[in-house]
């Protein structure tokens, strides 16, 4: 079993930026790919990045050229850097492996970010 720790939201205005953190209860984020998902509500949650064991990063439309996806292995650790943010990246941010497309572990609690205009 893995515990899930996503941290570092909070408000901020359009324009601005945050950087998310997660962390595992084991030492297990290396071994794979890792991917930052979001979710409003009413709608389904989406991943918006992952980062594969190598180091290679995929991002989705909307957030490419804003976020960047990274990974330090030594913490045990995966963080998204969030620039240039919009309203519309309002959401409850969660980290998680990417496994066959999707989430293996349960979901932690997940991080607010909310973007003012």
């Amino acid at each position: 079993q893995v515990q899930l720790v996503e941290s570092g939201g909070g408000l901020v205005q359009a324009g601005g930026s945050l950087r998310l953190s997660c962390a595992a209860s084991r030492r297990i984020l290396s071994m794979y790919v890792i991917g930052w998902y979001r979710q409003v509500p009413g709608k389904q949650r989406e991943l918006v990045a992952h980062i594969t064991t190598g180091g290679s990063t995929s991002y989705e439309d909307s957030v490419k050229g804003r976020f960047t996806i990274s990974r330090d292995n030594m913490k045990n650790t995966v963080d998204l850097q969030m620039n240039s943010l919009r309203p519309e990246d309002t959401a409850v941010y969660y980290c998680n492996s990417v496994v066959g497309g999707g989430p293996y572990w349960d979901w932690g609690q997940g991080t607010q970010v909310t973007v003012s205009s």
